[in-house]
């Protein structure tokens, strides 16, 4: 597996930590600023493998049926490929329809309308919302996870691709696919600018492991302050 600047990925108690902190829970945190894009973008990282950047880049266009599989069609990141990534049932199944059409009943064109580019660039807010920058706490430390581990490894959002990563290498590689593996991780080594059968690229994306069956954006649009 690729390394990241030092990072790692994140452990299953810590994902299981991460998909059952508050965001995701009944309440508010006191003076939260709630952002619909909190709620999706760690999903949306998790479940694509895409950088917070080119999910904070997607639009409504970058939604396409494919072969009767709903895709992501990433395209805006400089030093990975495009790909088409199948959305993983975990994200329909906690309201991603709805909150699409939400999107198109407000007029926004962004999946992410409530996420700003910071410095011309989206992933800067989500990392200092994510992992915290100087006093302020992110959500990492919001749900008492460390940024630095005690061998010096880092967590950040970009981890979450390395969750990815590990677990499509073994579904790609037991469907006797390593260019789906390479394809769905917008690696040069596949050298074709697509891939052929969106079938067998569903089949390796549904089977990520569902952290949290539960999760509802529903219930997150009417949680409470504590």
């Amino acid at each position: 597996m690729k390394t990241h600047l030092g990072r790692r990925p994140f452990s299953a108690m810590e994902l299981h930590t991460l998909y059952n902190g508050y965001i995701y829970g009944d309440f508010k945190l006191a003076r939260e600023q709630a952002k619909h894009w909190h709620f999706w973008l760690p999903l949306i990282a998790y479940y694509s493998g895409a950088y917070s950047d080119e999910i904070g880049c997607l639009t409504l266009d970058d939604l396409s049926l494919e072969q009767n599989t709903l895709c992501f069609n990433f395209h805006t990141h400089g030093k990975i490929k495009p790909r088409l990534v199948p959305v993983h049932k975990a994200l329909i199944n906690a309201g991603f329809n709805d909150y699409i059409n939400l999107i198109k009943s407000q007029n926004h064109h962004r999946l992410m309308f409530d996420l700003p580019a910071k410095t011309g660039r989206y992933s800067e807010k989500v990392r200092i919302w994510f992992s915290g920058e100087g006093e302020r706490a992110g959500y990492l430390q919001k749900c008492a996870i460390p940024n630095i581990d005690q061998l010096g490894m880092k967590t950040a959002i970009s981890s979450l691709r390395l969750n990815f990563e590990q677990q499509v290498r073994i579904y790609a590689l037991q469907a006797n696919s390593k260019g789906a593996f390479n394809y769905l991780m917008g690696f040069n080594e596949y050298q074709h600018d697509t891939f052929s059968d969106i079938t067998l690229l569903n089949t390796v994306i549904q089977q990520i492991r569902i952290i949290n069956s539960q999760l509802s954006w529903q219930r997150f649009i009417a949680r409470e302050s504590n």
